[in-house]
């Protein structure tokens, strides 16, 4: 018997609108509402409610047989509450069957614990009252944002009261061993790790529309044989992939949600197979043995790294700034500010950002709004320049302008945000 454990990420961020020079210190609308009302209503339309739809019903007719996992980011339920109640609604209709688990993340889908570990403990805490509020459940299992992991995230997750985290599979983590067994990640005491099998799970969220692809077309049948197929090796098999691969990544002209429709009844046929949610994994498989990652892994690009968000210097400048404001911010403790700093944290801005050529750079170009990685920076750029001045504001309405050591601090990041603007 294999257990599938299938598990969707929901997200979409507060895209940046296309701020210029001239409107530093006229305005502070760093963020492109209307855009992002019509993109998150198109992919609700697109993938989250039929997809909703069918995960309902196929809990449903297999008398709660199926089950399934999400994480949703903090700002993709904002959105919900704004621009799709409707959406919002079939998500707590997916919670009521008691077939679904929410796991947790950081609220604002940032890289914060590679820079901050206490905004990374704050966006925590935000994304779980989220979760409490809308769900009514308290997660026990983490799954960091685009699955950034190293052994270092373990046991400060540990430490928060999780049992479990997930992470990429990645054959340079992995070695000769299989990703279809529980881990346990180094220096915890009672962890489990969740490794993605990244062939299964890329075969549908990215191979499933390629005509050139020698397995296409994919079948549910077909898929699940290739499961079937694990039984004698393996215990769990974990299917990791964006949600928005059902409607959006794939149209529904290619036939995802008649896989998605299929699957769990060819899955269960003859009871050879069950799906679990990873809370039902961790009673139910012991970690097979430590799992050593002393670099930082991801489930990105063809590398698995953190080349999607860091591989350039303008990417590593404009996140490596936002970082830095953080200490002034809280100091002065203005919730406006506060808010704009944490969504200019949103990964998604440095991801928008890459330079990178072939299939990686196509996909980048896919989900970015912009001409160019170039435009992205320069925006994301002048937006943070803005946010600086109204920093200054702030201080010296506070504090009577007496704080020369912030100022001085002011002085130099702006110095650096000005002259990469200008090269």
């Amino acid at each position: 018997m294999v257990a599938v454990c299938l598990y969707f990420q929901v997200h979409q961020p507060y895209r940046l609108s296309r701020y210029r020079i001239f409107d530093i210190g006229n305005h502070s609308n760093y963020f492109d509402d209307n855009l992002n009302k019509e993109v998150f209503q198109k992919v609700a339309a697109r993938c989250y409610l039929p997809a909703n739809e069918i995960l309902l019903k196929a809990i449903q007719k297999t008398g709660g047989k199926f089950k399934v996992a999400f994480s949703i980011s903090g700002v993709a339920l904002e959105q919900m509450e704004k621009y799709a109640p409707n959406v919002l609604e079939s998500f707590k209709e997916l919670a009521r069957t008691g077939c679904v688990e929410f796991l947790s993340e950081t609220y604002y889908h940032s890289l914060s614990f590679l820079y901050s570990k206490e905004e990374f403990k704050r966006q925590i805490e935000l994304h779980r009252r989220m979760i409490e509020k809308h769900f009514g459940q308290n997660p026990k299992v983490f799954r960091n944002t685009e699955l950034v992991y190293t052994n270092e995230l373990a046991p400060f997750i540990e430490e928060l009261g999780y049992k479990a985290i997930f992470a990429e599979g990645a054959e340079s983590v992995l070695g000769w061993r299989s990703p279809n067994h529980l881990y346990e990640p180094l220096h915890t005491k009672n962890m489990s790790l969740f490794l993605k099998n990244s062939s299964l799970s890329d075969d549908i969220a990215f191979r499933f529309s390629d005509r050139r692809w020698v397995q296409w077309p994919l079948t549910a049948k077909k898929y699940s044989k290739w499961i079937d197929n694990l039984n004698s090796t393996s215990e769990i098999v974990n299917l990791f992939m964006d949600y928005e691969t059902f409607g959006e990544h794939h149209w529904k002209e290619n036939g995802i949600f008649d896989f998605l429709s299929e699957f769990p009844y060819e899955m269960l046929k003859g009871d050879k197979n069950i799906f679990v949610t990873p809370s039902e994994a961790i009673d139910m498989f012991p970690s097979r043995s430590r799992v050593d990652v002393p670099f930082v892994t991801s489930w990105a690009d063809k590398d698995r790294d953190l080349g999607a968000w860091l591989g350039n210097k303008m990417q590593q400048e404009a996140i490596k700034d936002i970082f830095q404001l953080e200490t002034i911010i809280r100091k002065l403790k203005s919730k406006e500010l506060l808010e704009d700093w944490r969504k200019l944290t949103i990964s998604d801005h440095y991801y928008y950002m890459s330079t990178k050529k072939s299939e990686d750079g196509a996909i980048h170009s896919y989900f970015s709004i912009y001409e160019s990685p170039y435009d992205a920076y320069v925006f994301f750029m002048n937006a943070l320049n803005d946010l600086l001045l109204r920093i200054r504001i702030e201080d010296e309405k506070q504090n009577g302008g007496k704080n020369s050591g912030k100022k001085s601090l002011f002085d130099s990041i702006l110095g650096e945000v000005q002259s990469a603007i200008k090269s």
